[in-house]
């Protein structure tokens, strides 16, 4: 099914100033030292920009005034801009951000999991398809770049006040990470620097629906984040209608990824799992899921579907997914049921959307 990676949309090209929001500290400190300065003047712009929050050059009083001037001249700080924040009746906030181009997307704050967690997208809408997706309505605008990526991690740190307080990162939102493989890691990897949020790995779980390629290479990062695998389906056939990305990487494939994935110590894949009543909801489903997972350092997180209009699904009963659950305990796999948060404002997983805007 080519298709569906071919339909990718680069973001805009770059023109005019240089946007210091997608550069790493070693791309900044050689571009600081291009224009006159010292490469630990360039780290420490970063460290404005990234740990403090900060886009107003003349407010970065430990840069020389001169660098400062140079940076004005020929560089900008982009940042997506709050459009609207929405609270849920449970704590979750979702923010609407509106990007250069005007192009809009979705970010989650997700309190109290146990660790406050943020939830960042990846691209605008989605090219995999999946059935019981809400984004996946929308197909694909474009990529995100890696600086509108970090820029979300951002926007949410001050907007919420945790740029000096420990979270969590989930690139759960819109899109497909391994869709926009090296835009999305050279996001992380600055997330993760000292000179900025230092955001452990650790702390930071990535989903994918099982771009095989993008899985191989990530075996290979320095910076690794947890791994969670959108599976929702256990055979080939089912598969396919539920996530077409299956019709270009088979379950096969994506299972022998996942089995040669290089995982720390106490380290598991989580294997998310949407439950559609009648569709992949029943003992047989529970019991294959436990002979494709035997074997694997792994957890299950069961998500009963979060309905929404335009889905061609339904929610079971929770007597049929404490079922489905008891069948995975009873094998010795760590299984979770993910209760819903933020459904009341559309922020639950497969709820994220935005209405097309005229550009």
């Amino acid at each position: 099914m080519p298709e569906l990676l071919d339909a990718a949309v680069p973001p805009p090209s770059p023109t005019g100033p240089t946007d210091l929001a997608g550069l790493t500290p070693e791309e900044l400190s050689a571009l600081v030292v291009e224009l006159g300065g010292k490469a630990f003047q360039g780290r420490q712009v970063f460290r404005w920009i990234h740990r403090k929050g900060v886009t107003d050059f003349s407010a970065m009083t430990d840069v020389p005034k001169s660098v400062r001037a140079r940076l004005a001249e020929v560089a900008v700080i982009s940042t997506p801009d709050i459009v609207r924040k929405d609270t849920s009746s449970d704590g979750t906030t979702k923010l609407l951000l509106r990007l250069g181009d005007g192009r809009q997307i979705e970010a989650v704050f997700i309190p109290d999991t146990p660790s406050q967690t943020f939830c960042i997208s990846t691209q605008v809408g989605c090219a995999m398809k999946c059935g019981f997706c809400l984004t996946g309505t929308m197909g694909l605008t474009r990529h995100l770049t890696a600086g509108e990526i970090a820029g979300q991690v951002r926007v949410l740190a001050k907007e919420l006040g945790f740029l000096d307080t420990p979270f969590n990162i989930v690139v759960m939102g819109m899109g497909e990470p391994l869709h926009n493989y090296d835009a999305t890691m050279k996001a992380l990897r600055m997330v993760g620097s000292e000179d900025g949020l230092h955001v452990s790995p650790r702390r930071v779980t990535l989903s994918t629906v099982g771009v095989v390629p993008g899985l191989e290479k990530l075996a290979q990062e320095a910076y690794m984040p947890n791994l969670a695998i959108s599976l929702h389906a256990t055979t080939e056939a089912q598969r396919d209608e539920l996530v077409p990305i299956n019709r270009k990487y088979s379950l096969a494939q994506l299972m022998a990824a996942c089995r040669s994935f290089p995982l720390k110590k106490r380290s598991r894949i989580t294997f998310e799992y949407v439950m559609l009543a009648g569709v992949n909801d029943t003992i047989e489903d529970a019991r294959r899921l436990v002979r494709l997972l035997n074997g694997l350092k792994a957890k299950v997180n069961l998500l009963p579907l979060n309905e929404a209009a335009g889905i061609p699904y339904t929610r079971p009963s929770d007597d049929q997914v404490d079922a489905f659950a008891q069948v995975l305990a009873n094998a010795h796999i760590t299984v979770s049921v993910r209760k819903s948060r933020g459904r009341d404002i559309r922020a639950a997983c497969g709820q994220l959307a935005v209405e097309k805007v005229a550009i």
